[in-house]
């Protein structure tokens, strides 16, 4: 069974640039990060959304963020029942193992899987509850910010819950153990941020307020 397809070539073009240029140009610093492993100085919780892109928002350089993406940048609650969890696993390791400084959750504008979440909770998208459907089973790690939110106009409501979608993964970060001990030692931080994608805004989670503020 014939699995795999070579890369369209236009990645190739892409590619063979990049080795050409920013690789040979930093070649000493890329092999810098592959004989002294990574030390990034923090972990970056975003959305797959291919208009957020963490590494240009905040220039950083190779090695610096460690960044895991999925479908609304939501955390669930720790949950050890032996199963498989991609973002625990990457929580785990980003604060056990590399011992990073900061935790960042990042929400955006006109996000998809906040909508889907918005629809399903509303009762329009039937598809959404279903035991089959992936997304909604992870979306209902967002119904209890739908719940602080829903008797917001429709038009508010959608970007409330955006933000809700930061502020409920920051909750469940709290609730993994190693998290919880970290940032009562100090030797680590929690942050919320949610950027507009077509204004090039950003805010962030203000936790004496509740509210969220331009940077």
């Amino acid at each position: 069974m014939n699995l795999a397809k070579p890369l369209p070539n236009y990645l190739v073009q892409r590619y063979q640039g990049w080795k050409a240029t920013t690789y040979q140009e930093n070649q000493a610093w890329y092999r810098h990060l592959a004989d002294h492993g990574q030390h990034p100085r923090a972990m970056v919780i975003s959305c797959c959304d291919s208009r957020v892109h963490v590494t240009s928002i905040f220039g950083a350089d190779q090695g610096e963020f460690f960044i895991h993406r999925n479908i609304a940048n939501l955390v669930p609650p720790h949950k050890p029942d032996g199963l498989q969890h991609g973002t625990s696993a990457a929580v785990e390791y980003a604060v056990t193992a590399l011992k990073v400084a900061h935790v960042i959750v990042i929400g955006h504008s006109q996000c998809g899987g906040v909508n889907g979440c918005h629809d399903m909770c509303t009762g329009h998208a039937p598809q959404l509850e279903e035991k089959s459907s992936f997304v909604g089973r992870w979306m209902d790690i967002l119904r209890p910010g739908f719940e602080r939110v829903k008797e917001l106009p429709e038009a508010e409501r959608r970007s409330a819950l955006e933000r809700q979608a930061v502020i409920v993964s920051l909750e469940n970060l709290m609730t993994f153990p190693f998290v919880k001990e970290a940032v009562e030692s100090g030797t680590m931080t929690l942050h919320g941020l949610w950027t507009d994608t077509g204004e090039g805004s950003l805010e962030w989670f203000d936790p004496t307020t509740g509210g969220f503020r331009k940077v």
